[in-house]
């Protein structure tokens, strides 16, 4: 009798494990392979970052906060400003739609992101999963979209922050040439202007996207990735 009750406890768990993303194992598996499928390597992302994307869109999938979970998008600040660190990425088509440039905040860091915060007036970047909103027409900024932060402590502020995807004269190559790196925003991922309309258009409208960076109390502490 206990032998038998100990392999259903068994069976069980290994039920639970596999449906606790409430991704099919299989779907799971063909997600991963697109890293090597859009040589995400070359393009500057490493795969453990995309692991942790893949993982905590399934999470937000699962839970039901996304109305469009087709579309993944991950802006890998452990990377130089001055890299194309932004990747827009259909899951369903297996395409990489935009690769391109993305600012921190002004009080993040300079060339690297260094410092973040949730906190309204730190003009410092916000780590972790958001899903976008609707777009948006500013006097200052001109079109955005709005984006609200999944995770309490870390992000949960953003639209508080009026934390936006926008264009700016900033993210561009050309300010590159001029400083060396890229010029900093007050917490938003701004985008090159030309590409706001395009790139915002694709994601807006509850999809998935992933501001990293290695910071250890983030990685233990999200609520997404644990």
């Amino acid at each position: 009798m206990i032998k038998h009750i100990f392999c259903l406890l068994i069976l069980l768990i290994s039920i639970s494990n596999k449906a606790g993303s409430g991704i099919p194992p299989a779907e799971n598996e063909e997600r991963t392979d697109l890293y090597t499928t859009l040589n995400l390597r070359e393009k500057g992302l490493a795969p453990e970052v995309f692991e942790l994307a893949i993982k905590g869109h399934n999470h937000l999938d699962a839970d039901s906060k996304l109305r469009n979970s087709g579309i993944l998008t991950i802006v890998d600040l452990s990377q130089s400003s001055k890299n194309k660190r932004m990747y827009v990425i259909d899951l369903e088509r297996k395409e990489l739609l935009f690769n391109t440039l993305v600012a921190h905040g002004r009080n993040t860091g300079e060339e690297y992101a260094r410092h973040f915060s949730n906190v309204s007036g730190s003009f410092e970047s916000s780590l972790g999963f958001y899903v976008t909103r609707e777009e948006i027409w500013g006097p200052k900024v001109g079109l955005s979209m709005i984006l609200d932060g999944m995770e309490k402590g870390f992000n949960d502020n953003a639209r508080q922050r009026e934390i936006i995807m926008h264009g700016a004269d900033y993210a561009t190559q050309n300010f590159i040439m001029k400083a060396g790196r890229l010029g900093r925003s007050y917490g938003c991922p701004s985008v090159p202007p030309e590409l706001v309309k395009p790139v915002v258009e694709t994601i807006k409208e509850g999809t998935c996207l992933f501001i990293y960076y290695p910071d250890e109390q983030y990685i233990k502490r999200s609520s997404l990735l644990n």
